[in-house]
């Protein structure tokens, strides 16, 4: 079914008048459909978001269309239909659930039915932690694209809750399950890395600037299609970051412990399109883009910090079946010193994420992503903050995990 959103969106990446017609003709439908495409097209018109003009409307110079835009443009980069999302009721849910630490259906107005249908469509995106099924119990991630939806329909965040919540014990629960279910299903446990790590490195490479959406990161390692327009740079940095991954698990899998040796070669993987610093530990200073506060190791300390951080990751390794909070604990300090040490010119934190993987995965916890509703946080906690968060880190790695268990035990099962 075609929605105002559609026609909306269409009318607005046109830069230019377009008329109904072009439209019917755009979204691939007969004739037939022209009279409902136009009723939608004044619906718009009325609601402020188009203008008529002698050939045909245009969007709307406004914040209102841009707002309305920008949402679109966000959901279709990351592979979200839109119009899931861009519902008044949906929304509404969102803003009852975004201060609740955790939530069940009872905590609402709705039926079971509907709270179901929220929680798949939020789930399937990324943007929320299914804590257990049976009852259905959840936590709603907080980030960009929530906080606009919330904005464009007129709810006004002044402050979001902050909760600090152990899920040690749904982890350890979850990991059990998932080696059983490994086990008996191990074709099927492959293919869900397969899928996982698209998502992932769409993710990853978000975060460094890398502009190629879900949709065409797919057609890319996928399908094996390269989409037009695409800047050559920004392909081989898709591509190279995959051959980094798949030695990273081929590396975790066969429980061969990180060394120098094996870090470089990552970075020299991942960076193969700028071949002149890929592998190498870089011999100027550098500073985090949008953040030069944060502290990073002097040139001259690069090589003894680097032993210093593996010292404590091979002592780390030697501990017998360490339990899982001291595993995500030092994950999290490793992923902070090493992001701190910053050894490369560029390329330091995809790496950082390969080496906590590679240290997750070697104690049998299959991290694969972090999820959408995460990122923003996780950049937070990371590069984006001025001194160490290892505690909130090591909070937000749970959910990172249990996230990735939870979904990898439902498609296994």
């Amino acid at each position: 079914m075609v929605t105002k959103y559609d026609i909306f969106e269409i009318i607005h990446q046109n830069h230019a008048p377009i008329k109904p017609a072009e439209i019917v003709k755009r979204l691939k439908k007969d004739k037939s459909f022209y009279k409902n495409i136009y009723r939608i097209i004044n619906q718009l018109k009325k609601e402020g978001f188009l203008v008529k003009k002698n050939h045909g409307f245009e969007s709307k110079n406004s914040e209102k269309s841009k707002m309305l835009f920008d949402l679109i443009a966000y959901c279709l980069h990351n592979g979200i239909n839109y119009n899931y999302l861009l519902d008044e009721r949906l929304v509404s849910f969102l803003n009852s659930a975004i201060n609740k630490k955790e939530f069940q259906q009872k905590d609402f107005s709705i039926d079971s039915k509907t709270f179901s249908k929220y929680i798949a469509i939020l789930n399937k995106f990324g943007l929320l932690l299914i804590i257990s099924r049976k009852p259905l119990k959840a936590r709603l991630f907080y980030n960009t694209l929530i906080n606009n939806l919330l904005v464009y329909f007129g709810y006004k965040q002044t402050s979001i809750k902050l909760f600090n919540v152990d899920y040690l014990d749904h982890i350890e629960k979850e990991l059990i399950l998932f080696k059983r279910l490994k086990k008996n299903n191990e074709s099927g446990y492959r293919k869900i890395v397969s899928e996982f790590e698209i998502f992932f490195i769409q993710h990853s490479l978000s975060l460094e600037g890398n502009p190629i959406t879900l949709p065409d990161t797919i057609k890319i390692l996928k399908d094996e299609i390269i989409p037009k327009d695409l800047r050559k740079e920004d392909i081989d940095e898709v591509q190279n970051y995959q051959k980094a991954i798949h030695k990273m698990l081929k590396d975790a899998t066969g429980k061969k412990p990180l060394t120098k040796e094996s870090i470089l070669e990552y970075h020299r993987l991942a960076m193969e399109h700028k071949h002149k610093i890929a592998g190498a530990i870089r011999k100027e200073s550098v500073y985090i883009k949008n953040n030069p506060n944060f502290k990073i190791t002097k040139v001259s300390e690069i090589d003894k910090e680097l032993d210093k951080l593996l010292k404590e990751y091979n002592k780390f390794m030697d501990k017998k079946d360490p339990p899982i909070k001291d595993i995500i604990n030092f994950s999290a300090y490793f992923h902070n010193e090493f992001q701190h040490i910053h050894p490369f010119l560029d390329g330091n934190s995809r790496t950082t994420r390969l080496l906590t993987f590679h240290l997750l995965q070697s104690h049998g916890v299959p991290i694969l992503d972090i999820p959408l509703g995460l990122l923003d946080e996780y950049l937070e906690h990371t590069k984006g903050s001025n001194e160490r968060f290892d505690k909130s880190l090591f909070e937000m790695l749970q959910r990172i995990i249990l996230f990735n268990l939870k979904k990898i035990n439902f498609l296994l099962s």
